[in-house]
This record gives C-alpha cells, structure tokens and sequence, in this order.
C-alpha cells in the first residue's frame, strides 16, 4: 500500500507560485526586476540600501563602529527596503544587487559610483576603505576572514534551514527540523569552542568577524530568534553568551542594531538614518 503523504518528486519541477507559506509573495525561482522604481539617493558617499535583519545589521553595526573611531568618511544615508512588500526587484535596486537580497551599498565617492553587495563583501569593502576592524599582520588577517565566511557559509543553515523549517514553514516536518537543528546546535558549539580561550572570535582583537557573527549568533542566544531559545538550549552555550553580551554593550553596536528597523519597541526603531542625530531626535 503506498503512503499517499509521501513526496514523489516530478521528473522536472514546476513553480506552484503561493506555496511557501509567510514568503509566497517574495519567493520565485527567476531573478531580475518585477517592476521600476529608482533608488533614492542621500547626501552622504556611502548609500546603504537595507533592512535590520542579521544580515542587515552586521553592515550599520561596522558604519557606526567606524564613525565612532572617528572615520568621518563612513558617514552614510541608510534607506529601508521593505523585502515584504517587494522593494529588492524594483529595477533601481537590482541593478545594485542582481541577487535581490539586502543588504546593498553604492559608494559614490569613487570616480563613478561603486557597488557593493553581499554583506560579507561589503564588510570587508568598508574595512579595507577606512582600515579598521581587518588585520594587516597575514596570519591574523586570515583567521579574521575565515571567520567572517565561516559565518557568511553558516547563515543558511540557520536562516534558510533551522528557521524555515522550525518557524516559518507552514508544516512542522520532524526530519527537516531535525537535520537542521542538529547543524544549528553544531555551529553553535563551534563559536562557543573557539570562544572559551578568546575574548572576541579572533582573539584579543575585536572585528569584522565578531560584527558578523553577533549580527547572527548573538540574536540567537540573546533575543530569541526563531522563538528557539529554549529548544536550542542556548543558555548552554555559555562562552558565546558572555561574547555577545559584551559586544551589545557597545554604544556603536546599540545605534546599528536600530538602523533599518521597523519593528520591535518604537525606542528600538529607526526605519531610515541619514544623520548622526536621528538616532537622539528619534528618542525625542
């Protein structure tokens, strides 16, 4: 007797458009812009076209780092793209990100505009502009990119997987949830290992590589994400706990986690930055 709940996949598969549940309206198997719309553009160099996801967050948590260092340079306009209404297939951010995905940066004070996407390549991007938070030393600088896209790699896993699969698919499967939990809980034992002998993800160096992973693991362990702090068992991890607390505790880490958001407490939020002092005028 066959089991007729059993999936058989097609010789070729086809899109039934509307079946991914929260994300039907946003996810399609073709790339490219679904209609015309143009970018705005502020008064600063530095355009950043974004959302306060994690992905988001590492690159205002890494504009404010530089500012507060003192990098008048990195000052920048941040605008909000709203993916849940579409804003990443109009045309004006396709042609920064042919990938529609935030975050995008356009840097407008080279010869002709530069893009930038991809937030591991923006990171690294705006590091090696203002030389800060990226080693020089090679050994050192190595270690901090092979963190950064230790990262960069590990985000699906925990997004696109665990977090699909445990908070947003609209059936609860046993062996999806499974398989990506256990990856999760992997990841999670790698940073916490690597964490028991250093004070920052490098060593005693705070970086990009910190600022990518906190975006990540620290709203993992400290803000519930995906409602799975209690079925992670996060509080076990006990190193990258103590990492991510510090870290938050930054001022500059404090103003990029606000930029960009559009949810949570309305002291929290700060939809778009165009100035140092929207973050007070925004508290006012």
């Amino acid at each position: 007797m066959t089991d007729s709940s059993v999936y058989v996949p097609p010789k070729v598969w086809k899109w039934k458009a509307g079946g991914e549940g929260r994300f039907a309206s946003i996810n399609r198997p073709i790339s490219g812009a679904t209609h015309e719309k143009e970018l705005p553009v502020g008064k600063h160099p530095l355009q950043l076209y974004s959302l306060a996801t994690p992905n988001g967050v590492k690159v205002t948590i890494l504009l404010e780092e530089l500012l507060a260092l003192g990098r008048h340079g990195a000052e920048y306009d941040a605008h909000l793209i709203n993916i849940m209404e579409g804003d990443q297939f109009g045309s004006g951010f396709v042609a920064v990100n042919p990938n529609s995905k935030i975050p995008a940066l356009v840097d407008r004070s080279t010869p002709s505009p530069t893009r930038v996407f991809e937030s591991g390549a923006i990171l690294v991007y705006l590091a090696e502009k203002f030389d800060a938070f990226l080693p020089k030393e090679p050994s050192a600088r190595a270690e901090c990119m092979s963190w950064l896209f230790w990262q960069v790699g590990s985000a699906p896993y925990l997004g696109g997987g665990f977090g699909h699969f445990y908070a947003y698919a609209p059936v609860k499967i046993e062996y999806c949830i499974d398989r990506f939990t256990m990856e999760a809980k992997r990841l999670l034992d790698v940073l916490d290992r690597n964490l028991a002998g250093r004070r920052y993800v490098c060593g005693d160096e705070y970086t990009i590589a910190d600022m990518a992973n906190v975006a990540w693991y620290g709203s993992l362990v400290l803000d519930n994400l995906y409602e799975a702090q209690e079925f992670l068992d996060v509080a076990s991890y006990t190193n990258v706990v103590r990492w991510a607390t510090e870290i938050r505790a930054r001022p500059a880490v404090q103003r990029g986690r606000r930029v960009n958001r559009t949810w949570g407490p309305e002291e929290e939020r700060l939809p778009e930055r165009h100035d140092a002092s929207d973050f007070e005028a925004k508290r006012g």
